[in-house]
């Protein structure tokens, strides 16, 4: 999938941002409303140009038109309702209680489908189920823990079937039924001169900043457990395989991981703050159906452990 990654204070967009790296020509202007910018046509030559009293009639409607356009445009379609919905219910679930900072927010991509989020129980299990159809979107929350305070991680997921023909080494076929999206902060200039523009182009387009580094924890189709998979567009992003093949599908899989041990190893260096995370199910590439449920997410400070006694 194209993903990236948005998170407050700074902000943060890789979603947008691989999609900026497939090429910047290919995106259309797009306002805030969803329209697409239009270039307004020249005037034309002085014999043919209507009179003063006909233009400002004209610009008066064309006020009023594009008010109301903006009205329009303005009001929740259905689906984002829905969406906002959903999500208002996850948080206010025992599952979307367990990690600190902001509010759960669905974060989608424009010109992308969004994978729908839904709060359920399933087997005796609080749980979010993601239902992906050619999609590509992120359940996610903003925090900040920083560095003394890194931990532990627990989390779980149950994965149906795999996403056939989907490769996480591949930028046109990456994709993942299951992922855990962790956004850390550090020291931008030490980017490479292609992050560097990445980073500007992804702060120019969108007005956040690029996180340092996202680690993801993720099940693959044939990449092996405990490998790292750099993503194919930018060595900012890596993905470390849990899971591999299909031996483990049907079942609810648990886990606990060192954040700082597994940031250590897969980008080689100690991590800064942990400055979101975020679950995601993807198949716009692949152009498939996916559906996973996750369980809750907890953190714990250095030297303690997540537990759900809470729950």
């Amino acid at each position: 999938m194209k993903y990236g990654f948005s998170f407050a204070t700074p902000a943060v967009s890789v979603l947008v941002l691989s999609t900026l790296l497939a090429g910047c020509a290919s995106l259309s202007p797009l306002r805030e409303g969803g329209g697409s910018t239009v270039a307004s046509a020249a005037p034309g030559a002085a014999s043919g140009e209507p009179g003063a009293d006909e233009r400002s009639s004209r610009d008066s409607a064309s006020t009023e038109s594009n008010a109301s356009s903006r009205s329009s445009s303005s009001t929740p379609t259905e689906p984002e309702a829905a969406r906002a919905q959903a999500v208002q219910q996850i948080t206010r679930s025992p599952w979307g209680r367990h990690v600190p900072g902001a509010r759960w927010e669905h974060f989608g991509v424009p010109g992308k489908q969004a994978t729908r989020f839904r709060y359920e129980v399933v087997d005796g299990r609080h749980a979010v189920a993601a239902d992906a159809r050619s999609s590509a979107s992120l359940l996610r929350k903003h925090l900040r823990v920083e560095p003394a305070g890194l931990g532990r991680i627990r989390f779980s997921w149950k994965v149906p079937s795999l996403i056939e023909g989907a490769d996480m080494a591949l930028r046109d076929k990456d994709d993942s039924p299951v992922r855990i999206v962790l956004a850390f902060d550090g020291d931008r200039s030490r980017f490479s001169p292609r992050d560097m523009l990445l980073a500007e182009l992804t702060r120019a387009i969108t007005g956040e900043e690029m996180p340092y580094a996202t680690l993801m924890y993720v099940w693959s189709n044939r990449s092996p457990k405990g490998s790292v998979i750099t993503n194919p567009r930018t060595d900012r992003i890596r993905k470390l395989v849990l899971e591999s093949g299909p031996g483990s599908l049907g079942r609810w899989i648990d886990y606990e991981r060192d954040l700082r041990v597994d940031f250590q190893r897969v980008f080689g260096e100690a991590p800064g703050a942990l400055i979101g995370v975020a679950i995601m199910t993807d198949t716009d590439n692949t152009r498939s159906f996916a559906k996973a449920w996750y369980g809750p997410m907890l953190l714990a400070p250095a030297g303690a452990r997540p537990s759900l006694a809470a729950q």
